[in-house]
């Protein structure tokens, strides 16, 4: 009798703590040196991320997601030259996420650039420029006019599963790969970051050419290439044919690259593939992820998203004892 009244005065002590908490710093107050974390020089105030593709062209719906609790922001890829992308449909649902084929649509870099400007007016948190090309040189003069406007980091992507000539293409070809590195190097003294793809032989390989060639950190991965075909009309639906999957399913696959990859680069990895709550980014954590990207979930979930994984993580490095979010980086390595 005596333990079940400590148990419940000790319960009460607690809610008239967080009670207090929240009068004081609202329903978004985390515990900031349990969360917060230093990527290659990005100061994050927790581990989650907004995944490029999703949301990202404008600094209001940017300053939606930062509002929704991330702690980093990717743009959508930018060009040199504004690219409408593909036909309609871009974009079919399937059992297990979506597929989608919108073929890189954007205004061109030197458009985007005042959008970059004025979102770093708005936002509280690090802005990262995720840009495409179809050369090393291009890569390199996208880095430095995403920088010059203001960008904190720019995210290369050598991984989009459905543009010819760019994309996985580049991030399949070690060579071309370690010359589109050092020429965003060269170009920015911002960290420049390698979205990887899973379309590859060996994606740890291609994590190893990438931190030679001077990548400063690693996302792992972008959508993992596929199609859906409709019954009635015997077609593809997609207006591009082929696709990229993202959500639940690749979820698996992406947690295995991370694994993969952390065994043999020293510079940090982004998880990214399917992540829909605190479970998911805590299990890319185990695995050598030293923050995460979302981005299908918004769909489902919307942006409150983020605010919701960054306290599932919190509350479990609580329970476990755990005194900062880089004492679980890797951990699975070690059992």
């Amino acid at each position: 009798m005596l333990h079940e009244q400590e148990k419940r005065r000790n319960a009460g002590e607690v809610d008239l703590c967080l009670s207090f908490m929240k009068s004081v710093c609202g329903e978004q107050c985390l515990c900031p040196n349990r969360l917060s974390l230093n990527l290659a020089g990005l100061k994050l105030g927790n581990p989650t991320m907004l995944a490029s593709g999703i949301l990202g062209y404008s600094s209001e719906t940017l300053e939606s997601i930062v509002q929704g609790g991330a702690g980093a922001v990717v743009t959508k890829s930018v060009g040199l030259k504004p690219r409408e992308g593909f036909a309609n449909p871009t974009i079919v649902q399937a059992s297990c996420g979506l597929i989608n084929a919108m073929g890189l649509p954007n205004p061109g870099i030197d458009e985007f650039t005042k959008e970059i400007s004025h979102a770093k007016t708005v936002l509280n948190v690090p802005l990262i420029v995720s840009v495409y090309g179809y050369s090393g040189e291009e890569y390199g003069i996208l880095a430095r006019k995403a920088v010059d406007a203001g960008a904190d980091a720019v995210e290369l992507n050598v991984s989009c599963p459905h543009v010819k000539e760019t994309g996985s293409e580049i991030g399949q070809s070690s060579r071309i790969l370690t010359e589109v590195v050092r020429e965003a190097k060269v170009m920015v003294n911002k960290p420049v970051i390698v979205k990887l793809s899973p379309n590859v032989t060996s994606v740890a390989d291609l994590a190893e050419v990438a931190e030679k060639a001077g990548a400063d950190a690693l996302t792992a991965i972008n959508t993992v290439k596929a199609m859906a075909i409709d019954t009635e009309t015997t077609m593809p639906i997609l207006s591009n044919r082929v696709g990229g999957l993202s959500g639940p399913a690749v979820k698996p696959i992406a947690v295995r690259c991370v694994y993969e990859i952390f065994e043999r680069v020293k510079i940090p990895i982004i998880g990214c593939g399917g992540i829909a709550n605190w479970h998911d980014a805590v299990e890319f954590l185990l695995a050598g992820a030293s923050a995460v990207q979302i981005g299908t979930a918004i769909a489902l979930k919307g942006p409150s998203v983020f605010r919701t994984v960054a306290r599932g993580v919190d509350a479990y490095l609580r329970r476990h004892g755990f005194d900062s979010v880089g004492q679980i980086v890797g951990l699975a390595h070690k059992s």
